[in-house]
């Protein structure tokens, strides 16, 4: 390897621990999202990511969407999900939906107890995985 090839991998791993990675977006008070895999795929340009999310009583996430599919199972609790043309749906434990690839979507937990899904969204590579939408 040549010095100037180490120098470059020296820059960029320096460059990363001064600005570090890209910021997230601030989430929505009462919702938290606990990564917990993401993989390349081997549809060309596209990854996987797999996330816990939380809802606390009374919590919302607002209109979004995604770059790619989101598909999500109820783990915990009572959740209603607004789906274009499909209006407010209520899902309980076990429950599954589909959100298509761009489809503005919004969650809320209107319950008094605590509420989480298991969220699998298969993704455009690079992009930012969420979309507010007024």
């Amino acid at each position: 390897m040549s010095s100037n090839t180490i120098l470059r991998a020296a820059a960029v791993v320096g460059l990363f621990v001064i600005v570090g990675p890209a910021p997230s977006q601030p989430r929505p008070s009462g919702t938290t999202r606990s990564d917990l895999q993401r993989h390349d795929l081997s549809a060309s340009g596209r990854e996987v990511l797999q996330a816990r999310v939380d809802f606390a009583p009374g919590s919302s996430f607002p209109r979004h969407k995604h770059p790619g599919e989101e598909i999500i199972y109820v783990i915990e609790g009572t959740l209603e999900y607004e789906l274009p043309g499909k209006g407010w749906i209520m899902l309980k434990k076990g429950d599954v939906l589909f959100v298509p690839d761009g489809g503005v979507h919004a969650a809320r937990n209107r319950s008094s107890v605590p509420a989480a899904e298991l969220a699998t969204y298969v993704l455009v590579k690079g992009k930012p995985l969420t979309q507010f939408v007024e």
